[in-house]
C-alpha cells in the first residue's frame, strides 16, 4: 500500500525485484505444409532475402547492376556496403558514358 507523502498524498508506487534468469519468451506455432503446428526456431535468424524485385530496364549494363543487388541477400549486413558500392559505382559509370557518347551537334548561336 502506498504510504502517503507530506501533504497527505499517496506516495509512488514501489517497483518490484527484478527476478534473476532468463524469460521465456512465448513461441507461437504456424500451421507447417501438412497443416500441423510447427514451433519457430529458437536463436538468432540468419539473413533472409528482403523479396524485393527487380523491374529489368532493357538496358544490360544496368539490368547487370541490379541483378547484382541480389547478392545482398546471402550475406551478413557487413557484407551489404560492397555489394551496394559496387551497384552504385558501376550505374554512375553507365551514367557517365551516356555523356561521352558523341550526340547531335548543338544548334548554332546566335549571329551578332
Amino acid at each position: 500500500m502506498n504510504e502517503p507523502m507530506p501533504g497527505g498524498r499517496p506516495g509512488p508506487e514501489p517497483v518490484p525485484e527484478p527476478v534473476a534468469g532468463p524469460v521465456a519468451e512465448p513461441v507461437e506455432a504456424a500451421p507447417g505444409p501438412s497443416g500441423a503446428p510447427v514451433a519457430a526456431p529458437s536463436g538468432p535468424a540468419g539473413p533472409a532475402p528482403l523479396g524485393g524485385g527487380v523491374t529489368p530496364t532493357g538496358v544490360p549494363d544496368v539490368d547487370t547492376r541490379l541483378d547484382r543487388l541480389a547478392d545482398a541477400d546471402d550475406l551478413p549486413v557487413s557484407g551489404h556496403l560492397e555489394v551496394y558500392e559496387d551497384v552504385h559505382r558501376g550505374l554512375r559509370d553507365t551514367l557517365t558514358a551516356l555523356d561521352r557518347r558523341p550526340g547531335p551537334p548543338a544548334p548554332p548561336g546566335p549571329s551578332s
